[in-house]
């Protein structure tokens, strides 16, 4: 994770876009990345495949507006093209790591785009080399294309056979995006750990890590992709199988609390809806003796406007958040930001002078930010600042493509919410329940595996160990 205090606290791995049999699908698709730039601001790429079945890829590293222009997109000729956008963990930066990923074979080029993380990812790549696989990049991505590759033994069987085999070879989170001459592939993990839906555009369609994506193109939502479903894309229209009996809908609760755009709909429930409900539901839990609500922006602003609600407490915007900080924008030096030099957020002092506030926020990771928002506040003229959270604590790591990476970094993890509280600097600091997230959520089934420690697939590598690997 990112030492540098200006950075947010936690990134989601990535996020992916496809389209079929849409005129100009390129250009599409980088509509549809740039919809999803927030899922990854490190790098991005779109490969299409021209009507003569000529693979064409532009990708670098940057946001979706810098890698890409009028130029560029023009050259990915096609009715068929996929994307991705990159925050990098598994296996780190670097253009080598940029998806989609390329491949040429003897049966067939085909290109492939990931978000998630394989567990196991590191006794695929040792059974792999061990039979003469050679890698291109660090990431556990490509291990995908490898095992397809050595599964395609048989070369006239069709390939949907040998992609059903190497997902079962896998284990962990993945919304797979699979494009042949001729087909696109979507595959989802069994657990049903990262989202995936389908939509309908013209005579063509998308598939899009987020909903939000298919409203800028102006696609029509058809449905999630099933957690164990490769869904098959080509002239036939679309085909649905299962690669794996078992299936679970454990969504990865970040994306309703932190990731997904609040316009996304995820499995039936929209993320706005979602964060205003546990607002509420946490007002109900923790209620505060306080004057005004402020929600940290972006993210929390839906739910401190559920708190505001069920309390009756106004609802202030107290805080504002400069929207122009590019990626490379120079940090103030620590004498700067001494003397108050503040690049990405600042307490409105009108608002909050004299007022007892309570401060909203989505989640609690290093307590970073949150330490540096309830100084501002108070030296903005808070009387007192209460912090409300609409999360449990984050107690243990994520290996699902979250760079929750190790213990050392999470607050919550070894001490109590009273020692947090004091160490964040806050008059009082209540987090949300774990029952309240099914809740709002209005299902049975969420992965909490950071709030809890109950990992849902079989984990490869110890804790322990995760923490030993990122320390070095």
């Amino acid at each position: 994770m990112h030492s540098n205090d200006d950075m947010r606290e936690i990134h989601e791995e990535c996020g992916v876009f496809g389209v079929y049999g849409v005129p100009d699908a390129a250009s599409l698709t980088y509509y549809g990345l740039h919809s999803l730039q927030h899922r990854g601001q490190e790098g991005c790429g779109i490969v299409s495949v021209s009507p003569d079945g000529v693979f064409r890829r532009v990708k670098g590293e940057g946001l979706v507006t810098e890698v890409f222009n009028g130029d560029r997109i023009a050259s990915l000729e096609g009715m068929m093209s996929i994307g991705h956008v990159r925050y990098s963990t598994t296996g780190g930066g670097g253009i080598e790591n940029v998806q989609p990923f390329l491949f040429r074979h003897n049966t067939g080029d085909f290109a492939l785009a990931h978000n998630g993380n394989i567990v196991n990812s590191k006794e695929l790549r040792r059974y792999l080399e061990d039979r003469g696989s050679l890698f291109q990049s660090s990431s556990d991505s490509e291990i995908l294309a490898h095992l397809i590759k050595k599964q395609s033994y048989d070369r006239n069987a069709p390939r949907i056979f040998a992609i059903e085999e190497a997902l079962n070879m896998i284990e962990g989170a993945f919304a797979f995006l699979v494009m042949t001459s001729g087909r696109l592939y979507a595959c989802r993990d069994k657990y049903g750990l990262r989202p995936l839906s389908l939509g309908r555009l013209g005579d063509g369609y998308v598939v899009s890590s987020e909903t939000c994506a298919f409203d800028v193109i102006g696609a029509e939502f058809i449905r999630d992709i099933e957690p164990g479903e490769v869904v098959t894309i080509d002239h036939h229209g679309i085909r649905s199988r299962r690669y794996s009996e078992f299936r679970k809908h454990d969504m990865c609760a970040m994306e309703y609390i932190y990731f997904s755009r609040p316009d996304s709909d995820i499995e039936g429930r929209n993320v706005h809806s979602f964060r205003k409900e546990t607002g509420r539901l946490l007002y109900r839990e923790a209620p505060a003796d306080a004057d005004i609500v402020v929600g940290v922006p972006d993210s929390s602003l839906s739910a401190a406007m559920g708190y505001s609600e069920a309390s009756g407490l106004p609802y202030e915007m107290g805080l504002i958040k400069n929207k122009y900080i590019g990626r490379t924008f120079i940090q103030p030096s620590q004498a700067l930001r001494e003397k108050g030099v503040r690049m990405k957020l600042s307490a409105v002092k009108t608002i909050v002078k004299d007022k007892r506030v309570v401060l909203i926020d989505d989640s609690i990771v290093r307590g970073t930010t949150s330490r540096r928002i309830v100084r501002m506040l108070r030296d903005a003229g808070a009387r007192e600042v209460h912090l409300r959270i609409a999360s449990p604590p984050i107690k243990t790591p994520c290996f699902y493509g979250v760079d929750i990476s190790t213990y050392d970094e999470l607050i919550c993890a070894r001490k109590q919410t009273a020692e947090v509280c004091e160490s964040l600097g806050a008059d009082s600091l209540a987090f949300l329940s774990t029952g309240a997230l099914f809740e709002a959520g209005r299902r049975s089934e969420l992965c909490l595996a950071c709030f809890t420690g109950e990992y849902p697939t079989a984990l490869y590598q110890s804790i322990e160990e995760a923490n030993k690997e990122s320390k070095n």
